[in-house]
């Protein structure tokens, strides 16, 4: 005779939800993930985030097939009473399960053999052009190449952390170390932490790192108020010189985003150097010291100190538009307060993401981020799948009325600097009193 089955309710899930109590809800079924978080390949923090929560959808977009069969060992008795399915949620589950059958998952092109074969053209041409060429000019295209080597190795690196582009993960795992940390100098765990924690709070102020860009940037005067980001775990203090920097933030964006790699830097090693737990930390750090190995002594190669700090404002100048292109997939799009829902998964991941039309011979230009949308609600396809399954998208938010919001390239710039722009005017009220100092009440005297 079957055992009657324990239920709980959606309010009881919800106090399970800190650390060391942490619960999920599966397809109804309840599981207590409080000890697997510190082992979790996708960190703590998207368990963190949303716990207390039933989490189907994330969890169908994030695990293959072959992660069901580990849940049990989670389970902890419980099912949720008032467990429901919009219908968004089981068309989007349907997608997954046939995109599963037709094998798109698994089917990865050629597009990675093609992206290595065109960094190592752009990285043998940047160290000869350097160390054979007397030409100032050569110089310069040179470290023009070392910046589009750097942004091909970013595509590798995004795609890496998501699905696996080797034949075996300890093959991956060498590739994103190679093509991360040793020829970028970006940790690829600094970007796993970062990036999971985007995906699944995809535009939350509070939760998504990549709208904390305090002093620099903001896209809401909900900033203003200094709020408080989770991820960081301190408060983003909007003071006198944050409201300097803002208010002209419009102004400001490219030439930041051309010297934003520096950031990138600094964050691998706060978090390499912090007391977190980081997986593989000494092949991390083994990977940032082989790049600032070659990379200085290759700029030493050059004649004089004026070509010197041309090739590294050339490289690092063309890696600013890989930084743009970041921003204009979400910058301008809908934002919220507060952690993610487990329950509006379709909702929130589309209507925080902007998609960009280009035609497909510049697919590579874009690395997948042109199908913002689809990688968002698809996170594992490969990228040379994205462009097959955008039809199947559009239908999907067309029949549940959900945004897909696209726009040229072009068009996406101006709605970005029009969000930047909106809010440094905001911040520029003075009747909205914050903390002074003397840069803003010098630039802000009249008379």
């Amino acid at each position: 005779m079957a055992q009657p089955k324990n239920y709980i309710t959606s309010e009881d899930l919800k106090s399970h939800n800190k650390p060391g109590d942490l619960w999920i809800s599966i397809q109804g079924k309840v599981y207590d993930v409080s000890d697997w978080a510190k082992d979790h390949p996708g960190g703590a923090l998207p368990l963190l985030s949303l716990a207390g929560q039933d989490v189907t959808d994330s969890f169908v977009a994030y695990h293959p097939g072959t992660a069901w069969q580990y849940l049990d060992k989670f389970f902890n008795g419980f099912y949720l009473r008032d467990y429901t399915v919009s219908e968004v949620s089981k068309d989007y589950r349907r997608l997954v399960s046939e995109f599963s059958k037709m094998g798109l998952f698994e089917k990865k092109g050629h597009g990675v053999l093609m992206t290595f074969c065109f960094m190592a053209v752009l990285f043998v041409a940047s160290v000869w052009g350097v160390l054979w060429s007397d030409s100032v000019w050569v110089h310069l295209i040179c470290g023009g190449l070392m910046g589009f080597l750097w942004i091909q190795s970013g595509w590798l690196g995004h795609d890496s952390g998501h699905y696996q582009i080797m034949p075996t993960r300890k093959l991956n795992r060498l590739v994103q170390i190679l093509t991360g940390n040793c020829l970028a100098g970006i940790s690829i765990a600094w970007w796993k932490w970062n990036h999971n924690a985007h995906h699944i709070s995809c535009n939350s102020l509070d939760f998504d790192p990549d709208l904390q860009h305090m002093p620099f940037f903001v896209v809401s005067s909900k900033f203003f108020n200094s709020i408080t980001s989770c991820f960081y775990d301190r408060k983003l203090n909007f003071d006198g010189f944050a409201r300097f920097l803002v208010s002209y933030q419009h102004l400001t964006f490219y030439p930041v985003m051309c010297f934003a790699r520096i950031n990138l830097f600094a964050q691998s090693f706060i978090l390499l150097l912090s007391k977190r737990t980081v997986p593989y930390r000494v092949h991390e750090m083994m990977g940032l010291v082989v790049f600032w190995i070659w990379y200085p002594l290759l700029v030493l190669c050059l004649p004089n100190w004026g070509e010197k700090v041309m090739f590294i404002i050339a490289s690092f100048s063309v890696t600013g538009i890989q930084h743009v292109q970041f921003c204009l997939n979400h910058f301008s799009s809908n934002i919220y307060l507060g952690p993610p829902s487990g329950n509006d998964w379709c909702e929130k991941q589309t209507s925080g993401t902007l998609n960009i039309e280009c035609p497909s011979w510049m697919d590579w230009f874009h690395g997948g981020l042109q199908f913002q949308i689809e990688h968002h609600l698809f996170p594992r396809l490969p990228r040379c799948q994205l462009r097959k399954v955008a039809p199947f998208a559009r239908e999907l938010c067309k029949k549940h009325n959900l945004p897909y919001n696209i726009a040229p390239f072009w068009e996406a710039n101006v709605l970005t600097l029009r969000t930047l722009r909106s809010a440094a005017l905001q911040a520029r009220d003075l009747t909205n009193p914050v903390p002074k100092n003397l840069v803003w009440e010098a630039v802000n005297t009249h008379g």
